[in-house]
């Protein structure tokens, strides 16, 4: 308590970036046509032809700043308690988490991985969402959960049946999408064979629709009560 992470002393500069930082402007007014990844290449070039006399001045920055970060943030560390250290460190940790979740999600859309499949509420909220009432999009969701949940197993089914359309559709363009995954050398993208859906039979596959239905609805219904709070 009263101890932030943003209090803890921040990593001195590489002398890389410490050059990026201090020419920067210099080469962005003399080249206002180029882009911020024109101007990146431009100022990595200039780096690389730097002479190592020169190098050195912002290599020896680097080192001063360095050994005042190492005073600060042994100083930093013993105004803290054990409790605030953990505390820290957890939030660091959730911190990292997060970034390489955001990194992870943003590559595999690089990659183009297909968009999973929609259920059948999903289907349901995106055709009736516009013409729903509702101030705010959470008071829209939730009337549309509350006219799903009246709804007759013979309404849903229409809905249920894009739902499972979908579900081919997401599995045949997985196959496709992890073929080629495996031509970039990238097998660790692929699911694992207990992930891939077994083959059902009809009785089989109708109760697991049914139950993977409840569920959808309870987690959606439990979504709505959090957004609420």
């Amino acid at each position: 308590r009263g101890i932030s992470s943003d209090e803890r002393p921040k990593r001195p500069l590489t002398a890389y970036f410490r050059f990026l930082k201090e020419h920067r402007f210099g080469f962005k007014e003399k080249n206002p046509e180029m882009s911020n990844m024109e101007l990146v290449k431009k100022l990595a070039g200039a780096w690389k032809e730097l002479p190592a006399s020169q190098k050195q001045v912002y290599e020896e920055a680097r080192k001063t700043d360095w050994q005042r970060y190492e005073e600060q943030l042994a100083a930093y560390k013993a105004q803290l308690t054990p409790s605030q250290a953990a505390a820290l460190k957890e939030e660091r940790r959730k911190r990292l988490a997060k970034r390489r979740s955001f990194r992870a999600k943003r590559e595999l859309t690089v990659l183009g991985k297909p968009k999973r499949p929609r259920t059948g509420f999903n289907i349901f909220v995106s055709e009736h969402f516009q013409e729903s009432e509702g101030i705010s999009p959470v008071a829209k969701l939730k009337q549309l959960f509350d006219a799903w949940q009246k709804l007759s197993s013979s309404q849903k089914q229409p809905y249920l049946q894009l739902a499972e359309d979908d579900k081919v559709r997401y599995e045949n363009e997985m196959k496709s999408w992890e073929a080629k995954m495996v031509e970039l050398g990238r097998e660790d993208l692929i699911r694992s064979r207990k992930q891939k859906p077994k083959p059902k039979t009809a009785e089989t596959a109708k109760k697991a629709g049914t139950v993977k239905a409840s569920s959808r609805e309870k987690k959606a219904k439990l979504k709505l009560k959090k957004s609420e709070e």
